[in-house]
């Protein structure tokens, strides 16, 4: 056997001995390379043409793009099932973080990869996944995934997700996404965000401009509305609200990749993913709204949280602070106002303006004041509810699931919510329901308003 085959170190060694030293390095250096590559950022940087700053649009690395923060375009991660929604600087983690929310399939196995804009760098970490417990049974979730930074490195300002194991030196067909709130704030310009997920096939317009005047006598000055489609008339008022500025349309294209559920179950509605993907949409409004707004309500366009002994929730959130503790989420009682039923005729000074709304499509919320009995806890409650968003890391379509502190039960004596939509066979007779009258104490101003709002958007006649 040639002396060149084995080194001369090792000649003295017994095969067994020589096997056992070899498999030992080898296991070493894989456990080396899994801590340090898989888990820490890596110190590889990628540098880019001078003239490349971040923040432009198409950036210049080879055929590659900049997608600005909107989740209206979904990124597809190639080779892979998991599609990109949205990604914002988690300052809350020590060290920080690039959170990207993300819709993946759940029984794939993937090892994905960061790639980091910082300055006229690219940078690369190994992420993490996290897919939300919140899934229903669907093939799809929601799902985290972090991009660890290292502490020298400045904030990045794009990311773009690929699988670990696949190499593209010169970065070709990369998509970028915004990496937003990359400051942090404690002055918000908004007080009151609310946060209107899964706009699909949406024609209730009356109930719409309600609800929206609703929420703006309660106190908020921001409502987010992640929207598949609508009417015409519908649209007709977002557009309306939007020009305002009080009103953001996120259009949400999930079912243009996936086939979305119209149902919470599997069993109601096979699809991939749950209700037309509704919490990663509650996810990214969450995270967009952090540094924006003080508190963030999470509901539909179908219910209103009322307050019972104060007018708007400008007042009431400092009580249930004060009472509860501040940072926390709020839990507010959902009750919900069948519109099978319906009041006698209304007071005679709203009538001719309740007259005029009939040809407007939706139920009027005015006119269903009838609760069925609310649920004896610990039966489960369609709740909904307002928070701190800073304190909030994950939330799901009822609820909270991973937050800074607890979330609190809301007296329905101080506070709850009304639900007010078409129940169809519950069973319940119309005896067994209850009057609750909370809504006329706003029916002058809000009917006024409402009329307003549909005469401008030319669904009244003037």
């Amino acid at each position: 056997m040639s002396r060149f085959l084995q080194p001369p170190a090792l000649k003295k060694l017994s095969f067994v001995t020589y096997s056992l030293v070899l498999i030992l390095g080898v296991a070493l250096l894989l456990s080396t390379f899994r801590s340090d590559k898989m888990l820490r950022p890596q110190v590889l940087t990628y540098t880019l043409q001078p003239s490349v700053g971040p923040a432009t649009v198409q950036n210049q690395i080879a055929g590659t793009t900049v997608l600005k923060g909107q989740s209206a375009h979904l990124i597809g991660v190639i080779g892979s099932k998991a599609l990109l929604v949205s990604a914002f600087l988690e300052h809350r983690t020590v060290p920080k973080k690039v959170l990207v929310i993300a819709i993946m399939f759940r029984k794939e196995k993937v090892s994905l990869l960061c790639n980091l804009l910082c300055s006229e760098q690219l940078l690369f970490s190994r992420a993490s996944i996290s897919i939300h417990q919140d899934h229903f049974g669907f093939p799809y979730g929601t799902a985290d995934v972090y991009c660890p930074l290292s502490p020298n490195w400045q904030a990045p300002t794009h990311v773009a997700i690929t699988l670990a194991d696949v190499w593209n030196p010169d970065k070709t067909g990369l998509e970028f996404l915004e990496v937003q709130n990359q400051k942090v704030l404690n002055v918000f310009p908004y007080n009151f965000t609310s946060c209107f997920s899964a706009m699909y096939n949406y024609t209730n317009v009356l109930q719409l401009v309600q609800t929206v005047e609703m929420l703006q006598l309660l106190g908020v000055n921001r409502i987010v509305i992640y929207k598949t489609n609508c009417s015409i008339e519908t649209q007709r008022v977002l557009d309306y609200y939007t020009d305002k500025g009080l009103v953001e349309v996120v259009p949400w294209s999930l079912s243009e990749y996936l086939k979305v559920s119209r149902r919470a179950k599997p069993s109601q509605d096979p699809g991939d993913i749950h209700y037309f993907g509704q919490i990663p949409a509650l996810n990214d409004c969450l995270y967009r709204s952090m540094y924006r707004s003080k508190y963030v309500a999470l509901h539909d366009p179908d219910e209103l949280i009322l307050p019972q002994m104060v007018d708007s929730w400008s007042e009431l959130l400092p009580l249930l602070e004060k009472r509860y503790g501040a940072n926390q989420c709020f839990i507010f009682e959902n009750n919900f106002f069948p519109t099978e039923f319906t009041l006698p005729p209304p007071p005679p000074d709203v009538l001719p303006a309740w007259g005029l709304w009939r040809d407007v499509s939706g139920p009027n919320v005015l006119t269903h004041l009838y609760s069925e009995p609310a649920q004896p806890k610990p039966a489960f409650n369609n709740y909904k509810i307002i928070t701190n968003p800073r304190s909030v890391f994950v939330v799901s379509v009822h609820g909270v699931l991973h937050s800074l502190h607890s979330c609190s039960w809301v007296d329905r004596m101080s506070a709850r919510m009304y639900h007010t939509k078409t129940r169809g066979q519950t069973g319940l007779k119309v005896q067994q329901l209850i009057y609750d009258g909370r809504l006329l104490s706003y029916s002058g101003r809000l009917t006024a308003a409402v009329s307003t709002v549909l005469k401008e958007t030319q669904l009244l006649p003037d």
